[in-house]
């Protein structure tokens, strides 16, 4: 049996970390190189960097704060935000990212997930994928950092995403992110249960049982948080053991 994965993100505005709630009223969470190495020492299994203004602001991934987190950790990192072509990608893995997130510009030119994959391997290319659950029930994709929403149905889009070459999917929930109160365990475990590539899990961990939810009934094969970990709330290592205990099989 695989073993679930605890990954912090660190949302990138400005060189600094934030959080926010519902995609809103974005707070400083520290020096994302601190926070980082930390992670890496207590035992996350990834580490995601999302430079969350990147897109909206048509600028390029900060690369050189990339290469900088890198030098002070040794797990897989996961870095996103205004990549949209392969000179992109190739920038990040040079200067440390193991893996790439695309987003809005692989939904509006989905051929790049294709080129992304055939150039560095379905591996390397995680799709991310912000959607909010709307009054008729559905789950529909946005774009733009959670600001322009689109007529696709969330598994529509991660269906089309994996069979162009996409080799994991990063699921937010915004009607959830930041509210600590859960993750959206129905729009998950769909997708987990569809899909033949891994299914991330992010927004709404607050409690250490919401991870036990989230990967037994929402079936996800990691779980992404963020402001839990910044400000302490839950440390990596305390809920490592949580989960073990109640017979989730992580790598301790």
């Amino acid at each position: 049996m695989l073993t679930k994965r605890i990954i912090p993100c660190l949302d990138i505005k400005d060189g600094r970390t934030v959080k926010g709630v519902n995609f809103e009223n974005i707070r400083d969470a520290g020096d994302p190189v601190e926070l980082g190495a930390l992670y890496a020492r207590q035992g996350a299994d990834e580490l995601v960097f999302l430079d969350i203004t990147a897109t909206v602001e048509k600028r390029k991934t900060l690369s050189e704060l990339v290469n900088k987190i890198s030098h002070h950790i040794n797990i897989p990192f996961t870095v996103g935000g205004g990549i949209s072509s392969v000179e992109d990608v190739s920038v990040l893995l040079q200067n440390g990212a193991d893996k790439i997130s695309v987003n809005t510009a692989a939904y509006r030119n989905p051929q790049l997930i294709a080129d992304l994959a055939r150039e560095f391997g379905s591996q390397c290319v995680v799709l991310a994928i912000d959607t909010k659950q709307e009054a008729d029930g559905q789950w529909y994709v946005y774009l733009n950092g959670g600001r322009v929403k689109t007529d696709t149905l969330c598994t529509d889009w991660a269906k089309q995403a994996v069979d162009l070459g996409a080799g994991e999917i990063l699921l937010t929930s915004m009607n959830h992110d930041g509210t600590k109160q859960g993750f959206a365990l129905d729009i998950t475990a769909a997708l987990a249960g569809s899909l033949p590539v891994p299914v991330i899990a992010s927004g709404g961990g607050g409690t250490m049982d919401h991870f036990v939810d989230v990967f037994t009934t929402g079936k996800a094969d990691a779980a992404l948080a963020a402001s839990i970990f910044h400000f302490k709330e839950i440390g990596i290592p305390e809920l490592k053991s949580y989960l073990h205990d109640k017979g989730i099989v992580v790598r301790q």
